[in-house]
């Protein structure tokens, strides 16, 4: 299975997005040259995610994944999503929360007969971004995991029949990423912004990147609604024998926020 291919869906969102900011960088340049004071956007928004990979904790081989938001949701527990920013003409401040409750069922295969995994995933991700160009940013952050997960399945066994297998781990690291992102504002009304970032580096995780890329209307001072896809990807194996701990995870799908600017 290969986790770090970029579906083509992606590079289509990413030619088509960069195709937008072309037209509109002159009408982008006009409005944000004459943003002096600091700016604040409090987004709360919902994520409708799949997610296709594997992981694993102790001497248990890794558990495949593979779910669509419909399987998601069913098993959902809680979810919080929260983006905060504050900005003006030079610097941006970025705070990204994500925390997810869930339960998920093993993906049938060679392997295992059947099971379930349950996790606990925070995601928080703090960045600052300094403006190249109006259109252009670019910036460093990092994405802080904690990750609690149980698993427990039927394997199959040779010849014939399976075993009952259980393990359970938590870790917690933190990745360092390098990040890029334009945006886009049309008579402070339309909203386009793309954003990508990648690190890891074997510091936390061995690699890890991350694509966004959203539209959307603003419809007073106040509130804007935007819509996207966010695609996230995540490889982490550390550790050996009972000490070891699997998450190689990819994690995409459409995204709705709720904006309010103050």
């Amino acid at each position: 299975m290969e986790y770090f291919k970029i579906p083509s869906k992606v590079i289509f969102v990413f030619c088509f997005t960069l195709l937008i900011f072309n037209v509109t960088n002159t009408a982008s340049a006009q409005t944000e040259a004459t943003e002096k004071k600091w700016n604040f956007l409090t987004d709360v928004y919902l994520m409708f995610p799949s997610m296709d990979g594997e992981t694993g904790a102790g001497d248990l081989l890794s558990v495949p994944v593979d779910a669509n938001p419909g399987d998601i949701f069913s098993k959902l527990k809680m979810a919080a999503m929260l983006y905060l920013e504050a900005k003006n003409s030079k610097w941006a401040i970025t705070s990204d929360l994500v925390y997810m409750n869930l339960n998920q069922e093993v993906t049938p295969g060679t392997l295992f007969h059947s099971g379930e995994v349950s996790a606990k995933e925070l995601i928080w991700e703090p960045a600052g971004l300094y403006r190249i160009v109006p259109f252009w940013e670019i910036g460093m952050g990092g994405r802080l995991t904690n990750l609690s997960t149980d698993i427990d399945a039927r394997r199959n066994v040779f010849p014939a029949g399976t075993e009952e297998v259980t393990a359970s781990g938590s870790k917690t690291w933190m990745d360092p990423v390098i990040i890029t992102r334009l945006s886009a504002d049309i008579q402070q009304k339309w909203l386009f912004q793309f954003r990508g970032d990648i690190g890891g580096f074997g510091i936390g995780s061995d690699l890890t990147w991350q694509l966004q890329a959203y539209a959307g209307y603003r419809f007073g001072k106040v509130f804007q609604l935007t819509g996207g896809y966010r695609y996230l990807s995540v490889d982490y194996d550390k550790g050996a024998d009972a000490e070891r701990f699997v998450f190689k995870m990819a994690s995409f799908g459409p995204v709705i926020r709720f904006g309010f600017n103050f």
